[in-house]
């Protein structure tokens, strides 16, 4: 096949989407701004780790490269929460046997170079791209100083939060463009191993300090260490304007943190060493423009805290090449076929992430939302195929984004219902499981 197709950035989503492409015959020119990741460090201030799950996967598998990025990933099949006294709390995510997984940024993204690569993908490396003529299928770059042209049959924007290409679809008439940061910033902090080379802390879950406006949060890396993340206000009472010196940096994570301070000798070095940045959502449409398309986080930004940002742009990915499968070939209508069905989940998994940020900062150490998890499991042992909590179909199913959460708020509003009985706490065991099952 010789058409040619200029991916714009090789992060997680351009990488694996060279891959498909290039394995379904395309000339693949990939186009990154940045220095190459395998020559140069480029890790600071961005998320370490991530947290990979089945969608993930199912788009990685679709390439014959799950099995290998498996080997680099740790299973966490559970939140494990540390309340204010230090005592803790391991909450499952779904049944026995499913897990998320903590998997190393950089490293995936340099194994995802290397395969696309080898799946006969160009890369270019510090070529930022400056404009793009949807028109002419056409993106101007500037490297080492000089201007180029390159022209192309199609061009996917698959360039992140601040992408080139949507910039350009925001100067021409009828595209929509929301973009909302959340009033929390976060910042990276670090749990080395023990003296004897040990993870510090059980490495088979994702641990949170939920203190409800705030949280701490820690994902294990195959080093035995774990990459930390404060997830803070950026002002008010207790913000990052009020962190300015040691002292208060010490207070402040001695009396909301005191079990993790041990643990993090280098907390006010990392502090003040690395940067604080900030969370938002993006929302814009159309994501096609005649042979032009956005893909991944350059389509729907989303906030971290369903872990599903990685997951959604290979999601991405996978059904683009789905409809290649079906259809034959890239061509406007399979576009705007993709465009179709993604924007309705785009949409749905960034409302999610939302909800999710309050869930983890503040509900996951409520007695009412621990006892309601209680009850969802109780339905989902009891009605496997009729009562599936909302967590596991974000996050262990194939179901649409955006059906998971027209199901998740129908379950949450019987929830309500079955929670507002001033008895449940001492009698859930006896619910008539049955009738609630009945009312979805």
């Amino acid at each position: 096949m010789d058409k040619k197709i200029t991916i714009l950035g090789a992060g997680l989503v351009g990488s694996l989407l060279s891959i498909f492409l290039s394995k379904r015959g395309y000339q693949v020119n990939t186009y990154e701004s940045r220095p190459d990741p395998r020559k140069a460090d480029l890790s600071a201030g961005r998320s370490i780790n991530l947290a990979l799950s089945h969608r993930g996967l199912k788009g990685l598998h679709a390439v014959g490269l799950a099995n290998e990025v498996k080997e680099r990933c740790i299973p966490m099949p559970g939140r494990m929460i540390h309340d204010l006294a230090g005592d803790l709390n391991f909450q499952p995510y779904g049944k026995e046997g499913q897990y998320i997984n903590s998997v190393s940024r950089s490293g995936l993204n340099e194994l995802l170079l290397d395969k696309a690569e080898e799946a006969g993908a160009k890369i270019y490396f510090d070529y930022k791209c400056i404009e793009v003529d949807y028109q002419l299928t056409q993106s101007r770059f500037l490297h080492d100083g000089q201007e180029l042209t390159i022209s192309a049959d199609f061009i996917f924007g698959a360039d992140g939060a601040f992408s080139a290409m949507r910039n350009a679809f925001m100067r021409t008439d009828r595209f929509n463009y929301q973009q909302h940061y959340i009033t929390a910033g976060y910042k990276e902090l670090h749990i080395p191993p023990t003296d004897s080379g040990e993870f510090a802390i059980d490495p088979n879950a994702l641990h949170i300090w939920p203190r409800g406006k705030f949280m701490l949060i820690a994902l294990p890396n195959l080093d035995k260490s774990f990459t930390v993340t404060l997830f803070l206000p950026f002002e008010g009472e207790k913000s990052f304007e009020k962190l300015q010196d040691e002292n208060s940096v010490r207070q402040f994570f001695q009396e909301e943190f005191a079990d993790a301070v041990p643990l993090m000798p280098d907390l006010l070095h990392d502090f003040f060493t690395n940067p604080t940045s900030s969370l938002v959502t993006v929302r814009c449409y159309p994501w096609v423009k005649e042979n032009c398309a956005l893909i991944g986080d350059a389509a729907h930004a989303i906030v971290p805290f369903y872990g599903q940002g990685m997951n959604a742009g290979f999601e991405d990915c996978f059904v683009l090449d789905q409809l290649l499968e079906q259809h034959g070939e890239l061509n406007q209508d399979l576009l705007a076929r993709y465009q179709e069905l993604r924007k309705p989940d785009g949409e749905a998994i960034a409302d999610l992430a939302l909800y999710n940020f309050i869930e983890m900062r503040d509900k996951v150490a409520d007695p009412q939302f621990i006892l309601q998890k209680k009850i969802e499991k109780r339905l989902n042992e009891l009605y496997p195929d009729q009562w599936l909590p909302l967590y596991p179909m974000v996050t262990f199913s194939d179901l649409r984004y955006s059906e998971a959460l027209a199901i998740g708020r129908k379950q949450q509003s019987i929830m309500d219902k079955v929670l507002a009985d001033p008895e449940v706490e001492s009698r859930w065991e006896n619910l008539d499981f049955a009738s609630i099952v009945a009312q979805l």
